[in-house]
């Protein structure tokens, strides 16, 4: 947790806009995709379509869905 202490006192003497900017930075390089469970998401999406198309996979209502999780 030094490090961080450490940086959080740097952070400090920064002007507000350029702690704003800092925030930006820091969630931007969090929301940043990962390419690699972009393509596995991609994959499963193709083998779902073709799954639908081909008949070994039968799609479900929304209202079906719903009742799942709203029935007591």
């Amino acid at each position: 947790m030094l490090a961080i202490d450490n940086m959080l006192n740097e952070i400090s003497t920064l002007k507000p806009i350029d702690r704003i900017k800092l925030v930006e930075k820091i969630l931007n390089s969090l929301l940043s995709p990962n390419k690699s469970v972009e393509k596995a998401w991609e994959e499963e999406v193709e083998s779902r379509i073709k799954a639908y198309e081909s008949g070994k996979l039968k799609s479900v209502s929304e209202s079906e869905v719903f009742s799942k999780y709203t029935q007591k």
